[in-house]
């Protein structure tokens, strides 16, 4: 589903957010970027969205070369991808059913599908009884379940999540986590970015090691074992 080949981002700076990183990561596979502040995890996630492009190297997502990618096919490949942010990104005008329809009303899904799929999604998280609620009206933890409801409304192939445990308490910290579990266990790719090592390894998962934005350790724990 994800194929690093010797991916190096250079910015304007001069600093290397990520040099030389090479890994794989096969359909179905939930897996975790960790590392140090600034070791190199939010932009490899935006370099699997599009948000970055590579100064060097490979990026290949469900076999297709992201270079091949122009401007106007971003927002195409994107719609293959379930994003989930830190800040939840919510908008607090519109009810939990409107904030999670919204990626299906972007694709132009039918009306009538747009309310099942809204409401399943909302159900996997445990939330379908607060569709009518605002945002604001919901816990921390409940507000990042409606990212991840909109993150999976569409069926996506391929999660992507930037530190979502990182305004929780250990035990919501541990739930949302088991919750990206399960989407591997149907067949959705899930990556996330986590600099929470004791949640990391009580997950066992595999868990890709940044450090300067080089890939110092890709840990198996079926190989540990």
């Amino acid at each position: 589903m994800i194929r690093f080949d010797n991916v190096t981002k250079r910015y304007q700076t001069g600093l290397d957010a990520l040099a030389e990183v090479s890994f794989e990561i096969r359909t179905g596979e939930v897996a975790f970027v960790t590392g140090h502040s600034g070791a190199g995890k939010s932009t490899l996630l935006k370099l699997v969205s599009l948000a970055e492009r590579p100064t060097r190297g490979h990026v290949m997502v469900n076999d297709r070369e992201l270079a091949r990618v122009r401007r106007n096919g971003i927002p195409q490949h994107r719609r293959g991808i379930g994003m989930v942010f830190q800040d939840h990104r919510l908008l607090t005008d519109r009810s939990v059913f409107d904030n999670v329809a919204l990626p299906l009303l972007i694709a132009g899904t039918p009306h009538a599908e747009v309310g099942k799929r809204v409401r399943a999604a909302l159900d996997k998280v445990g939330l379908l009884a607060r569709e009518k609620a605002s945002p604001v009206a919901l816990s921390t933890g409940e507000q990042q379940r409606v990212g991840i409801a909109r993150a999976i409304v569409a069926k996506p192939q391929l999660i992507i999540a930037d530190e979502p445990t990182g305004n929780l308490d250990p035990q919501l910290s541990l739930e949302i986590m088991n919750l990206f579990a399960e989407f591997g266990a149907v067949g959705t790719t899930v990556l996330i970015a986590s600099h929470d090592l004791l949640l990391l390894k009580r997950m066992r998962r595999r868990v890709l090691v940044l450090d300067h934005g080089r890939l110092v350790d890709d840990y198996r724990p079926e190989q540990a074992a």
